[in-house]
């Protein structure tokens, strides 16, 4: 006697070696004994063998219209082997039984389980819902068989193209354009990224590097509702001084601004004036929303993605020829000592009386000028003069503190993009295509007005910052423990010493058109201003506010993403800046692990042959290909150009609160992975 049963979802026959009321030892052919439940015998039979019933059942089962044996199957409940009689005959054999067995096991959407061999029959509408959705999938796997097909001969299908990104980068791995993708990959046994490019789906690695951050971070796109800027309803009074801004002409943004009373008084005061859109900006309005998602201006070369709308930067920016409401800090020196006597702040409307733009005054105004070793034959020179002389005097302040001095020992490098009739596509407001001519210039780090306008807003951030702890309003304070290698900058709602800084507390309050975590101290700020002792319980953020903390998550995040990107176009502009020169050989000084840094340009990368040498050693290496897509260098050294290692780094930079980064474009990661299981086989001071 030989016995068919199921065994969770399969079926198996053998011979009974024994029999109880509830169970059976069944002999298969393998030799293996098991012990099966009574009730999971479905067919007890003499002929044919096991191994016939299940290969001659599979066999005529095939053969079975299910169609047909639904419309004859009754109304109720039924068992395979009554139907098995009504479609074969009444004396159906073990092999047939085991037939119509396997295909009401097979074809659940027709015949619903009930039990061990028992089935119903689905109700028509379910049915043709349940035969709609099957053609559908079948439809779907064709459709993503063709695509695997056309990526693998080299074309890209425009759905796929659609969805580059988010195959990329946030696959949905159910999604048939993944399917295609991971299909194609594994039959081409090539990397996504190469079957990708190689089938056309990349416009141009800028326009990848670009639209990969947007997908990331500006799924809506980059555009602005349409705002109305809020004006200012405070009555403001009059600044009696004549202020103006230090910044690059590209700047639109103009947060910042400078005065300079009392000269040859004995007591000069020092006025930092700030643009003031917290007048106007009310948090949980629209416009706060708006900032409040984006966090900051995203930088770029050629390019950038303001915070804010231009029309409302552009009520509230410091521009020359108009009274601008600011928030003022006024600190009072002994201009003999530039010991400070005292310090106030300020609501007002300041006049600004002319924006500089450093860029094109830095070979004009300069330490020789300043310090009256040379001529000043330009506006502002004996308050320019008394500021590059005070600002040396908090630097080396600060650096007292710090225990070490600051050194700016690299330039930092500035890029400029031009179009095909030499228009600087920052100026015209053009998004770069990837193919401008880039122009990279160097700038010494710490250059005059540089100084000028980073102690003055380092003095407005750290008087701030201990004003408003003094008055118990929190705010968003940047901290780092020591200066020791590792500890990083962190933010906090409390004060505490900045040791990269040399101060005793540090806020970011000056560039609230440009910064959210500005615009938020500058609230508290305005809320000191205006009330005084009072101010904690009018701030709009009051001590342990959980919203303050998650501004700072929100923002620390952002932030460093928003950097991250900025470096990557820096290193792509400066690939394509090699190609465009014609440049195959570089002056490098070895770093770690076989890395090297270029001399003259803003680049670090592998290079062969430099893992054995010792740090700081100088080499010429020779660069044999790029990637734009991959950023990734491939070069060797080809010569050492000095024979002993320097004492110490004269490239590293210990000045600000920059943790220095090895490697400014790390390695592209893809989401995707053509191994997934899952996959089916078919602080530096800114002015």
């Amino acid at each position: 006697m030989f016995a068919l049963f199921d065994d969770a979802g399969k079926f198996h026959a053998g011979r009974v070696m024994s029999e109880a009321d509830s169970s059976m030892q069944i002999e298969l052919d393998s030799g293996k004994r098991v012990k099966v439940k009574a009730a999971n015998v479905l067919i007890k039979f003499a002929k044919p063998s096991p191994a016939e019933i299940l290969a001659q059942g599979a066999a005529q089962a095939a053969d079975i219209d299910v169609d047909l044996i639904w419309e004859v199957a009754p109304e109720e409940e039924f068992g395979f082997d009554e139907l098995a009689k009504e479609y074969f005959s009444a004396n159906a054999d073990a092999v047939q039984q085991a037939a119509m067995l396997m295909r009401l096991f097979e074809t659940p959407h027709y015949f619903h389980r009930r039990g061990k061999g028992r089935f119903r029959k689905a109700p028509e509408d379910i049915l043709k819902q349940a035969l709609v959705a099957i053609e559908r999938k079948k439809q779907l796997a064709l459709q993503i068989a063709q695509w695997a097909t056309d990526l693998a001969a080299g074309t890209c299908p425009q759905p796929i193209k659609d969805q580059l990104y988010k195959i990329l980068f946030k696959p949905d791995k159910n999604g048939p354009e993944y399917k295609a993708v991971v299909d194609a990959a594994k039959a081409t046994q090539r990397a996504p990224l190469d079957l990708l490019k190689d089938a056309g789906a990349i416009d141009s690695p800028y326009q990848f590097h670009f639209k990969r951050f947007l997908f990331e971070y500006f799924p809506k796109g980059t555009g602005f509702p349409p705002l109305d800027a809020p004006p200012i309803k405070d009555e403001l009074p009059l600044a009696a001084v004549k202020a103006f801004s230090i910044d690059d002409s590209m700047t639109t943004e103009i947060d910042d601004a400078l005065s300079v009373q009392g000269l040859g008084s004995g007591t000069v005061t020092y006025g930092i004036h700030i643009a003031a859109p917290s007048l106007a900006i009310a948090p949980g309005t629209p416009v706060d929303n708006l900032a409040r998602n984006r966090m900051s201006t995203v930088y770029m070369p050629g390019h950038k993605i303001t915070m804010l709308p231009d029309d409302v930067v552009q009520t509230y920016t410091l521009i020359e020829g108009r009274d601008c409401p600011a928030v003022s800090l006024y600190v009072t020196f002994d201009e003999a000592t530039l010991a400070v006597k005292s310090s106030e702040t300020r609501l007002e409307r300041v006049p600004i009386v002319a924006n500089l733009r450093h860029d094109k005054l830095d070979g004009v105004i300069t330490d020789t000028t300043l310090s009256g070793e040379a001529p000043a034959d330009y506006a502002f020179a004996p308050e320019l003069a008394f500021a590059f002389r005070l600002a040396k005097h908090l630097k080396a302040q600060r650096e007292i503190v710090r225990g070490k001095p600051e050194t700016f020992n690299r330039p930092d490098y500035s890029f400029k993009l031009l179009g095909p009739n030499g228009e600087n596509t920052m100026s015209d407001g053009i998004e770069p295509t990837g193919q401008e001519q880039v122009v990279i210039g160097t700038r010494a780090r710490g250059s005059a007005l540089d100084l000028i306008v980073a102690e003055a807003m380092i003095l407005a951030n750290s008087t701030w910052g201990g004003w408003l702890a003094e008055l118990g309003v929190p705010g968003i304070y940047r901290s780092q423990a020591s200066l020791q290698p590792g500890i990083k900058v962190r933010m906090s709602t409390k004060p505490a010493p900045h040791a990269g800084m040399g101060v005793a507390q540090y806020t970011w309050a000056t560039s609230p058109l440009r910064r959210y975590v500005d615009l938020v101290n500058q609230w508290q700020i305005v809320a000191c201003a205006k009330n005084g002792r009072t101010a904690a319980l009018a701030a709009p953020f009051k001590p342990k506010d959980a919203e303050l903390f998650a501004i700072i998550s929100n923002f620390d995040t952002a932030y460093s993403a928003y950097n991250g990107f900025q470096s990557s176009l820096e290193r792509y502009w400066t690939l394509k800046y090699l190609g465009q020169q014609g440049l195959t050989e570089l002056d490098c000084a070895v770093m770690v692990n076989g890395l090297v840094r270029a001399d003259t340009l803003p680049l670090v990368f592998k290079a062969i042959g430099a893992d054995n040498l010792p740090r700081h050693a100088k080499v010429r290496v020779r660069v044999t290909g790029v990637d734009e897509l991959t950023l990734d260098v491939h070069a060797s050294v080809v010569a050492r150009l000095d024979e002993a290692t320097a004492a110490a780094d004269q490239g590293e930079s210990e000045g600000g609160e920059d943790d220095e980064v090895l490697d400014n474009a790390g390695p592209l990661t893809l989401a995707i992975d053509v191994k997934d299981a899952d996959a089916p086989t078919g602080d530096a001071p800114t002015a």
